[in-house]
């Protein structure tokens, strides 16, 4: 276990700093998240050298998963009932319309810069179509936030990633050679089965917890956080078994449903835990930042940077704007908030990790043109999510002073 000598000390060095400097933090522009990563650039391959990760290890793959699990567990869990029935418009669009569009335009501007194939650019593009809760946490929780739009954001984020996953994939096999891979079914596949994996779950775990007491002894909100966090892995781990659904989708449904019939469960879950997220989300950025070198960040030069700033100024936006074109339940600066908060993060480092695996012939190029959009989004969503929440935060209280 030598080599976790030197990441645990840095983390926990950072960690220390962070707690330190978090009322700084939240009085600047400054973000944990982007410290963290720009120290990981430091510590990394990129500066001293002092962390070495292999973005193909199990243990760099396994902590962005579980990194995923309980964030999406934790968004999931905090979509309630009437969001659902009431608010489930935008999600929808941008689910239905936005995401796939951001794709597509993704693709168009990297075939238009660099000399890869349309499969190795649709690859590109399903990679860096999901947004990512990690890097929009203030913007999804933040109470002055207009609640249709942080449900929305929430939503999208949540499920995005999973029904992202088919695609990439399929891509993935599609670029690497790979003949014997049905596209159709797998989707099918991955998306029913983890939906039902996930239902199923939900429906056994809100029966099996009592309400109040168990053996005699009345059950305590730390039970029930424990509960809940065993439910995400175990929603998890059961939809990846055979017939192999999608195990993200699965835990973001299991969290809704068992948000909806067990708000105990809920509650209890919410009270405890913001640190553990934190902690394991600043982990997966330290080690991201790590394993980034400059060299290979800009091998494409200024077409990778042309495909960064298109990606987040110029792709999702008009994606947006597209999907909620009619659409009465926002107003055009609430749309322009929704099309850029839609920072890139863990999904897509995880969805990395597969192409790197694949043997793809132009995979390592791919990912590196994907981890430099995750590295600006990481610095730019960072600096923004406080500052832009208090904005429309105080935009959304005039609205309704002056009606």
């Amino acid at each position: 276990m030598e080599f976790l000598d030197a990441p645990l000390a840095a983390f926990g060095v950072l960690l220390v700093l962070g707690a330190l400097l978090s009322g700084l933090a939240q009085r600047s522009f400054l973000s944990l998240t982007a410290g963290f990563i720009l120290a990981g650039l430091l510590l990394g391959e990129a500066g001293f050298g002092a962390l070495e990760f292999d973005p193909r290890s199990q243990f760099v793959q396994g902590l962005a998963v579980i990194a995923l699990i309980l964030i999406l567990f934790r968004d999931g869990l905090e979509v309630e009932e009437e969001a659902l029935r009431e608010e489930w418009h935008l999600p929808l669009r941008n689910l239905a319309l936005a995401m796939p569009l951001t794709a597509v335009l993704v693709a168009l501007i990297t075939r238009a810069v660099t000399d890869l194939d349309w499969t190795e650019c649709f690859l590109l593009g399903a990679l860096l179509s999901p947004t990512d809760p990690v890097l929009s946490s203030e913007v999804v929780t933040n109470p002055r936030v207009p609640r249709i739009i942080r449900h929305s954001l929430n939503l999208e984020s949540g499920l995005n990633d999973g029904l992202a996953l088919p695609a990439v994939l399929a891509f993935t096999a599609a670029a690497a050679g790979t003949d014997d891979f049905v596209w159709w079914r797998f989707v099918l596949q991955d998306v029913l089965v983890g939906v039902a994996s996930g239902l199923v779950i939900a429906f056994v775990a809100s029966r099996l917890m009592p309400r109040d007491t168990a053996l005699g002894h009345p059950i305590s909100a730390h039970q029930k956080a424990l509960y809940a966090v065993g439910v995400a892995f175990a929603a998890y781990g059961t939809a990846v078994l055979p017939p192999e659904g999608n195990g993200l989708i699965a835990t973001f449904v299991a969290a809704i449903a068992l948000g909806i019939w067990r708000p105990d469960i809920r509650e209890c879950f919410e009270e405890r835990s913001e640190d553990l997220i934190e902690v394991v989300k600043l982990g997966v950025f330290l080690v991201f930042g790590a394993i980034l070198t400059f060299g290979d960040l800009f091998a494409d030069g200024w077409a990778a940077v042309a495909i960064v700033a298109f990606t987040l100024l110029a792709a999702r936006p008009i994606a947006v704007f597209t999907a909620l074109t009619g659409t009465r339940q926002v107003d055009t600066a609430e749309k322009a908030f929704i099309a850029w908060f839609g920072p890139k993060g863990v999904a897509t480092m995880t969805f990395l990790l597969l192409v790197l695996g694949s043997g793809a012939a132009d995979g390592e190029r791919i990912a590196n043109i994907a981890a430099l959009t995750v590295l600006v989004s990481v610095i730019a969503h960072g600096v923004t999510d406080q500052p832009g929440s208090e904005w429309i935060g105080r935009r959304s209280d005039r609205r309704e002073v002056a009606t």
